[in-house]
C-alpha cells in the first residue's frame, strides 16, 4: 500500500518547491535591497540639501567661538556645568537648521538656474521633489526658532530671526536680493560675518552668566570675517555665470567677468590678510605672533597661488578657484582658536 500523501511527492516537483522558494527568497532580498537602495538615495539627496561645505563653515565658526569665549572666562571652573554643554548643543542645531532653511529655500526658488548651474544639487536633479524640500525647509525654520526661542535670550532669539530674514529676502520673490550683487553680498557678509560669530560669542558668555564686553580677538574675527563673507558672496557666482546671464541675474561676475572679479577678490583678501599685521602692532599682548602673523602671511600666499593656479575660462578651474576660497575660509577658523 501507498504511504502518506507527503511521501507521494515526486523528487522533480519537490526540486521545483526548493527552487520557488529560493526564488522567493531571492525576490525578498531584492526588494530589501531596492529599499534599502532607495532610502541611502534620499539621505544623501537630503545631505546635498543642506550644502555640506555651508555647514562645516557654520560648524568651525561655532566651536572657534565657543572656545574663545570659555577660554576668555575667569570663572570657567565654576559655571562649567553639564547644563552649559546641553545649551551648547542646542546652539549647535539651531545653527544647523538656520543655515539648512537658508541654503534650502534657495534651491527652491533657483531651481531653473540650478540646472544650469549646479545641475548636481537634488531638486535641480529631480532627486527630491519641491514638496519635500519646502517639508524639510519649513521644518528648519519651525525647529530652529522653537529651540532658539526656547533656549536662549531675546536678543539672540532677535539676531537668529534677522539672520533667517535676511537669508529668505535673499531668495524669496518679491525681494530676491541675490539678483543685487552689493545687496547678496551685504547679506551673506553680514550673517556669516558679523551675526555668526558676534551671536554665538555673547550666548556662550550668556551661557556662563558672564557680563559681555567687547573681546579684542573676536572684535578682529568678526571684522575680518565680514570681509571674507563678502569676498564669499562675489566668487560663489564664478561658476555660474552661464545660468545667470541667460536668467538675467546681474552678478560681478557677469558684468565683469571671471578673471577680473577673481583677481579683485584676492586682493581684498590679501589686504584682510595683511590687516593683521598692523592690528598685532596697535593691540601688543592681545595676539599671539605666530597665528596672527604666521598664520595669515601663510594664508596670504595661498590666496595668491589660488588666483595664479586659475584658468578663468575653464570650468573645473574655476570650480577649484572656489573651493580653495572655502579652504582659506576654514583655515581662518582654525587660526581664531589660537589668536
Amino acid at each position: 500500500p501507498r504511504g502518506p500523501a507527503a511521501s507521494r511527492i515526486s523528487p522533480r516537483a519537490a526540486g521545483a518547491a526548493n527552487l520557488q522558494d529560493l526564488e522567493g527568497a531571492e525576490d525578498a532580498e531584492k526588494g530589501s535591497a531596492v529599499e534599502y537602495t532607495a532610502k541611502a538615495g534620499k539621505l544623501m539627496a537630503l545631505y546635498k540639501f543642506t550644502r555640506p561645505h555651508t555647514i562645516r563653515g557654520t560648524i568651525l565658526a561655532s566651536v572657534a567661538a565657543v572656545v574663545r569665549a570659555m577660554a576668555t572666562t575667569n570663572e570657567l571652573g565654576q559655571t562649567l556645568t553639564a547644563g552649559l554643554f546641553g545649551t551648547a548643543f542646542l546652539g549647535m542645531v539651531g545653527l544647523l537648521l538656520g543655515n539648512a532653511f537658508i541654503v534650502g529655500i534657495n534651491q527652491i526658488y533657483d531651481v531653473k538656474i540650478d540646472r544650469i548651474n549646479k545641475p548636481f544639487l537634488p531638486v535641480a536633479a529631480g532627486e527630491m521633489s519641491q514638496r519635500r524640500a519646502w517639508v524639510y525647509v519649513v521644518a528648519s525654520l519651525v525647529g530652529g526658532v522653537g529651540i532658539v526661542g526656547a533656549s536662549f535670550s531675546p536678543l539672540i532669539f532677535r539676531l537668529y530671526a534677522l539672520g533667517l530674514t535676511l537669508g529668505a529676502i535673499y531668495s524669496v520673490p518679491p525681494f530676491t536680493l541675490k539678483r543685487n550683487p552689493l545687496a547678496a553680498g551685504g547679506i551673506i557678509a553680514v550673517v556669516r560675518g558679523f551675526l555668526l560669530n558676534f551671536g554665538v560669542y555673547y550666548a556662550v558668555k550668556e551661557a556662563l552668566g558672564v557680563p559681555f564686553q567687547w573681546d579684542p580677538v573676536v572684535a578682529f574675527v568678526a571684522r575680518f570675517m565680514t570681509v571674507f563673507a563678502a569676498m564669499i558672496a562675489v566668487t560663489k557666482d564664478l561658476p555660474d555665470v552661464a545660468g545667470d546671464i541667460k536668467y538675467n541675474v546681474q552678478t560681478f561676475a557677469s558684468r565683469m567677468g571671471v578673471g577680473k572679479v577673481a583677481t579683485l577678490a584676492t586682493s581684498i583678501l590679501c589686504l584682510n590678510y595683511l590687516s593683521a599685521i598692523p592690528e598685532f602692532i596697535a593691540r601688543p599682548g592681545v595676539f599671539n605672533a605666530v597665528p596672527m602673523l604666521g598664520g595669515h602671511m601663510l594664508a596670504f600666499v595661498y590666496a595668491i597661488y589660488n588666483r595664479r593656479k586659475l584658468v578663468a575660462d575653464d570650468s573645473m578651474s574655476i570650480k577649484k578657484f572656489y573651493g580653495r576660497i572655502w579652504n582659506l575660509f576654514y583655515l581662518e577658523y582654525g587660526l581664531y582658536a589660537f589668536l
